[in-house]
């Protein structure tokens, strides 16, 4: 099969986007098909920093992102056009389309090529705190349910895309249920997979826990972007508490504010590969804050890491954390729920370590190739293909999203 995949990121972009779309596309060259990826063109300073991949990587013009640092837009003309015709694909797949997968879609569309749209970033909510005119609202109104215009336009926008296109594809039950209340059609489920060679308990370092807390500290972490909508700063109560350190991993334009709030964390920066996988291994809780997350894709990489996690009842996370077996949901913006969670995890090692053996189990069927060829069933879908002994895409996601 030949598929088109149509990015609004892509390496060496750092983002769960960018990340799910190389995994996509290795998993389909490594399976006999044939991927061609189109992408926007990095910074031209991180231009080197993308290795070479087997299938081919059209880059078109790209701009910065006002008021969101390191992100850049793609900007459809010719290069999306001549790109997509000359590869002739039997599906197109666009990944967190807005910008340059707006316009791939309603090429396909007149094209009458078949495509899936992937909703994998909550764009209105990214757009009520970055879009035009820097609209702002204490989070407390955030979470309340009142929407900015910009927030109204967006999804606007996007029922437009996602109705165009044959099927979309929801990360998490919480994500499929808001495409659905927005009037968006054909929603299925598709999670997201994990490298369960990478992210794993044997990674764990006791020399790295030793530098990290040489008291021997409780080692509670947070990976991701250092950013507003991230809700580093509620990890404030956590680091408050006696013989816990909290580890945080990653960068963005909240780090010096961060670094003001959680008085004696460590702030680790950017880290990636198997050093980043050491650092999941060696903590003893994880916490997530955000609470506009439509998977979680730092949360399972923890589970599969063997690590407990607190994350709000939320979003993507809902999917991924069962409360009481691999860890606990909280109300989100809540940080006394999150800082008593983690003060009972360290009174009590014996349920920590039960729910360490529980976070691993609870993934260990979600590598990238399980998820890669569920994907590949969902374009099959698209392709009006109904293969001999496949259930329908129906009943699949609806067995998925119950756990069966």
């Amino acid at each position: 099969m030949r598929i088109a995949l149509i990015t609004e990121s892509f390496a060496p972009d750092v983002n769960g986007v960018a990340n799910s779309v190389g995994r996509v596309a290795d998993h389909l060259y490594r399976a006999g098909h044939q991927p061609l990826v189109i992408a926007p063109a990095p910074a031209s300073t991180r231009r080197r920093v993308a290795g070479p991949r087997p299938y081919p990587v059209v880059r078109v013009p790209s701009v910065p992102t006002p008021g969101y640092r390191g992100f850049r837009i793609g900007v459809p003309g010719p290069a999306l056009t001549d790109a997509l015709i000359a590869h002739a694909p039997d599906v197109v797949h666009l990944a967190s389309p807005f910008v340059l997968g707006a316009r791939g879609g309603g090429l396909a569309a007149s094209l009458g090529l078949p495509t899936v749209a992937v909703y994998q970033t909550d764009m209105a909510a990214y757009l009520r705190l970055y879009g035009p005119g820097r609209w702002r609202r204490a989070p407390a109104e955030m979470l309340a349910g009142r929407r900015a215009p910009a927030e109204i336009l967006a999804w606007r926008w996007l029922r437009r895309i996602h109705n165009t296109a044959d099927l979309t594809l929801a990360p998490s039950k919480a994500a499929a249920a808001a495409l659905s209340a927005q009037g968006i059609e054909r929603v299925r489920l598709w999670p997201r997979g994990v490298d369960l060679d990478r992210f794993s308990p044997a990674r764990r370092s006791e020399r790295l826990r030793r530098l990290l807390a040489p008291g021997g500290e409780l080692l509670v972490g947070y990976v991701g972007r250092l950013a507003p909508e991230k809700r580093v700063e509620l990890l404030g109560a956590v680091c408050r508490l006696p013989g816990v350190r909290v580890v945080v991993v990653g960068d963005g334009p909240s780090r010096p504010a961060l670094a003001r709030a959680l008085p004696g964390a460590v702030f680790l920066g950017e880290r990636h590969g198997h050093q980043l996988a050491r650092i999941y291994a060696s903590l003893d809780v994880f916490a997530h804050t955000g609470p506009h997350e439509t998977f979680g894709q730092t949360v399972q990489e923890a589970l599969a890491s063997g690590v407990p996690v607190v994350a709000p009842a939320a979003g993507g996370p809902m999917d991924l954390v069962t409360p009481g077996l691999t860890g606990a949901l909280v109300p989100p913006a809540d940080a006394g729920a999150i800082a008593a969670v983690v003060a009972g995890l360290r009174a009590d090692p014996g349920r920590r370590d039960a729910y360490a053996r529980a976070a691993r189990e609870s993934v260990a069927g979600r590598s990238w190739s399980a998820i890669g060829d569920l994907l590949l069933d969902h374009y099959y879908e698209a392709i009006g293909i109904d293969l001999p002994g496949k259930p329908s895409q129906k009943r699949t996601t609806l067995a998925y999203a119950q756990g069966r």
